[in-house]
């Protein structure tokens, strides 16, 4: 990325932050839910990155850094997303999974899984099924 995006600057206060407007979908443009847990929500990606390639978006106030949670909501946060790596271990059975947390070009905190190696496996959209039950 060149440069941080012109809105910059109102994305980080939280104003007209995607991921937080966006509500709580089963699905969207960019994956299916795979997991709603008390303080995050998890999407199984349909871009062809990485087969098993999620998101886990934390789902509180609108916060920039794992920093600005208290003792309590970073300990929720990480254990579901240690629970979505559980899952996703069990499914695709990678020889190693990579932890990213990002946020540069777009604030709200959230912590890509994905089984590496990093390249696509698929040559095209990543087909994904939704949850049942």
């Amino acid at each position: 990325m060149k440069d941080w995006p012109a809105d910059w600057a109102r994305l980080v206060r939280g104003i007209g932050c995607p991921m937080c407007e966006g509500g709580r979908p089963e699905a969207d443009a960019y994956g299916i839910c795979i997991q709603h847990g008390t303080f995050t929500d998890a999407y199984l990606q349909r871009q062809d990155i990485q087969r098993g390639y999620t998101v886990v978006i934390w789902r509180g106030r609108h916060i920039t850094e794992p920093t600005e949670l208290s003792e309590a909501e970073a300990s929720g946060y990480w254990a579901e997303i240690l629970s979505v790596s559980r899952a996703l271990q069990a499914v695709y059975q990678p020889l190693k999974m990579n932890y990213e947390t990002l946020g540069n070009s777009l604030p709200p905190a959230h912590a890509p899984d994905s089984p590496v190696p990093g390249r696509s496996q698929a040559g095209g959209a990543v087909p994904v099924e939704p949850r049942h039950g």
